[in-house]
């Protein structure tokens, strides 16, 4: 790839990356944009950008994924569709695809073939599932499903009907989501040291939502945890301690708590006493990395006790 293509794929992923952040932010609160028009025609515009741009450049995963979002966006726009718990669960697992996508494309090896081929073999059954679910709303058939008296025939599966929340589970997605989305915005500011203790004291609130369930707890204090440690940006803290606390929260609407786990990312930057970092085998790759991590002055010194172990 030479400087021009180089300069191009840069502002690729630059806008890229603010398409996804107005795709984050209309997810977290999809039931209150369907009420604005223009909120939901940005998720639409967000989408129709990236899938765009990924054409010309020739990444037909990515275009794929953010033209699935595009479609289904033009639905919510054409349709009156209720939204749902389950609804905003799918659309977020596809924006987590798109995310995926783009900060491989953004890694010192770029998008590989192989690695696209994961990535979208793994979001295929949860895009069907939108899609299907999708259908159902348009027409009709979740409402109808759970209105049926239990002597009636039903021809529509039970598993497809979207389970009916308690009180106490539509106040703890409301709160929980609530909280989520005031952490993103903080996460979008700059780094500063009453930003880390604002940001540890949404954990706190967060934790106290579901004080009996153990995992959550683990995933908030860990997540407290990483927050904590300035070395981290929060360019590296907010993906991935935004979608743990996210999926954490989902399993305990859906009364799964016990499905809750600290993945191995939120782990090691919890633990951390000084910032992970994973530097390519390949020279040049590694060169790269090492560039946006040390300044100029360090480098030197580096170069220095590398030399020195000669």
């Amino acid at each position: 790839m030479d400087a021009n293509q180089q300069k191009i794929l840069g502002y690729f992923i630059e806008e890229a990356r603010e398409h996804l952040e107005t795709l984050e932010h209309g997810l977290m609160d999809l039931s209150k944009v369907m009420n604005d028009p223009e909120e939901l025609n940005e998720l639409f515009r967000a989408a129709h950008s990236v899938k765009g741009g990924s054409a010309m450049l020739g990444y037909n995963s990515i275009q794929k994924t953010a033209h699935r979002l595009e479609d289904g966006f033009k639905i919510l726009k054409d349709h009156e569709v209720s939204v749902d718990h389950k609804l905003e669960t799918l659309f977020l697992k596809g924006y987590d695809t798109l995310q995926s996508l783009i900060e491989q494309l953004d890694s010192p090896f770029g998008l590989r073939d192989e690695d696209a081929d994961r990535i979208m073999a793994e979001a295929e059954p949860h895009f069907i599932e939108l899609e299907a679910y999708l259908d159902q709303l348009m027409r009709g058939e979740v409402a109808l499903a759970v209105s049926l008296p239990a002597s009636t025939p039903q021809e529509i599966s039970l598993q497809d009907i979207e389970p009916q929340l308690s009180s106490e589970q539509e106040k703890f997605a409301r709160e929980s989501k609530e909280l989520l989305k005031k952490m993103l915005a903080c996460f979008k500011q700059k780094a500063t040291p009453e930003g880390r203790k604002e940001l540890q004291g949404f954990c706190v609130r967060l934790a106290k939502l579901a004080s009996g369930e153990k995992n959550w707890q683990k995933v908030a204090k860990a997540s407290h945890r990483a927050i904590a440690n300035p070395k981290f940006s929060y360019r590296t803290l907010a993906p991935i301690i935004i979608t743990e606390l996210k999926q954490g929260s989902d399993a305990i609407v859906l009364k799964k708590g016990e499905e809750i786990q600290v993945s191995e990312s939120l782990k090691q930057l919890a633990s951390a006493k000084i910032p992970q970092v994973l530097i390519p085998v390949e020279p040049k790759a590694a060169a790269k990395a090492l560039t946006h991590i040390f300044n100029k002055k360090q480098l030197a010194q580096l170069v220095e006790l590398l030399s020195m172990k000669g």
